[in-house]
């Protein structure tokens, strides 16, 4: 947002438009371009676990359902000759010469929904997020989950998913490197192992071509060896089936979020059920201080997880997070109703990030003259909970504080009924 002015029933409001350098009235979605662009990038709808070329839609469903250009990553941008895409586009609808639009509304009322972040669960050091690759958050094990995600629904370690990719860059390599060897021993009349050999006891020259060939054949004998044995843990690898749910990683921790988050026990059941679904070996453990099952018919459904999906509740605060040589994680934990320090090894531990305001909040509320709470949320009034500190302006969902998706369902059409009287009354 570029600029805000006016009051309840007769707001200005200026915005910037950013540029996807793909025009949205051309672009047909068939993904032609992006079958054909050469830039393979991190996929951050699938939070790393998955890639994506520099031409992309944001999501499957996203509307419109058009391509963007990703200018941090696309060739065209940083200076090379590329334009792949623009020759593959039959509807022409690649402009790289497309800018910014700013452009301005009248409206009669405004609806905040921004929602939220995930707090950074690498802040917790002991739990080793972002350093163990089989730490990972509850919105990336829901992608896993997916069967639009990275891995179509099984749910694989990312510690595999690293070998696997690995292995097939050192396939790739290998390829190269043999191909390498091949001309040199086209023109030596003599193999590359018989060479080394030769090499090696001194019966050669070694002069400036004769070492290159040592070296790219000791590298090939490297690859060999790290193709081999990237092949056999690929092919030991499985799903994970132990699977460790943390609660509370940075809500109720007066160190970051003194709230709770209120839908992430919710979340975790869930998620577990789905993975017992997906593999019926599947055994879940949920570390919670306790489990704010709030809502109607949550306690039930807590219970049904229990009994129908083998999930085990266990009442106490991990205090670490380690590994084993298989990448396994150890966690370290005090069971509270034994007063017991007790370690287990899991395949994959899952965990319950806090819900954090997102950081544009705090400036969209300045632009807007609205006040945010002690924790950067859009602050609201008890008595009516949709609106700001600004007549005529409402908010609904995470915007304002950690909700689940019901309630900020029934929000949303909430906000929309009070932003609709605003402007009736305005229209007189």
């Amino acid at each position: 947002m570029e600029g805000f002015s006016g009051q309840s029933g007769d707001f200005t409001v200026t915005v910037r438009r950013r540029a996807r350098y793909v025009d949205e009235s051309k672009c047909t979605g068939c993904g032609s371009c992006a079958e054909k662009c050469p830039t393979s990038v991190s996929d951050d709808f699938n939070l790393g676990l998955d890639r994506r070329k520099a031409i992309y839609k944001y999501f499957a469903q996203g509307i419109p359902s058009v391509f963007t250009i990703d200018t941090r990553f696309c060739r065209q941008f940083q200076g090379k000759k590329c334009g792949i895409c623009q020759k593959t586009c039959q509807a022409g609808a690649v402009d790289f010469e497309q800018q910014d639009r700013v452009e301005t509304f009248n409206v009669g009322a405004v609806v905040v929904a921004v929602g939220f972040d995930l707090f950074d669960a690498s802040r917790i050091t002991e739990y080793g997020y972002g350093r163990l690759p089989n730490v990972i958050s509850a919105l990336e094990f829901e992608r896993l989950l997916s069967a639009s995600g990275p891995t179509h629904g099984h749910v694989e370690r990312p510690s595999d998913l690293a070998d696997k990719a690995r292995l097939a860059e050192v396939d790739k390599e290998l390829k190269r490197a043999q191909k390498s060897l091949e001309s040199y021993e086209k023109k030596a009349g003599l193999n590359s192992a018989e060479f080394y050999q030769k090499f090696q006891a001194g019966a050669v020259s070694g002069n400036g071509d004769e070492k290159a060939w040592a070296d790219k054949y000791r590298s090939w004998l490297d690859l060999r060896e790290e193709n081999e044995t990237l092949a056999k843990k690929v092919a030991g690898s499985d799903v994970a089936t132990r699977l460790a749910f943390i609660q509370c990683v940075g809500s109720r921790d007066f160190r970051f979020h003194p709230y709770c988050s209120s839908y992430c026990c919710m979340h975790t059941i869930k998620e577990a059920i789905i993975a017992k679904e997906h593999a019926p070996r599947t055994e879940s453990t949920v570390f919670a201080m306790d489990l704010r099952t709030v809502g109607k018919g949550f306690e039930e459904y807590k219970l049904r997880g229990a009994a129908d999906s083998g999930i085990r509740y266990v009442r106490g605060r991990v205090a670490e997070i380690t590994q084993d040589g298989d990448c396994n994680p150890v966690i370290w934990y005090e069971d509270t109703k034994k007063r017991e320090v007790q370690a287990q090894t899991f395949d994959l531990v899952i965990l319950a990030n806090a819900c954090s305001a997102t950081p544009g909040a705090a400036a969209l509320a300045q632009i807007l003259g609205a006040r945010v709470d002690d924790n950067q949320f859009f602050a609201t009034d008890s008595l009516n909970p949709l609106s700001t500190s600004v007549p005529g302006i409402f908010t609904c969902g995470c915007a304002q504080g950690p909700m689940d998706i019901p309630e900020s369902v029934a929000q949303a059409s909430s906000a929309a009924a009070k932003a609709a009287e605003v402007v009736l009354k305005a229209q007189g």
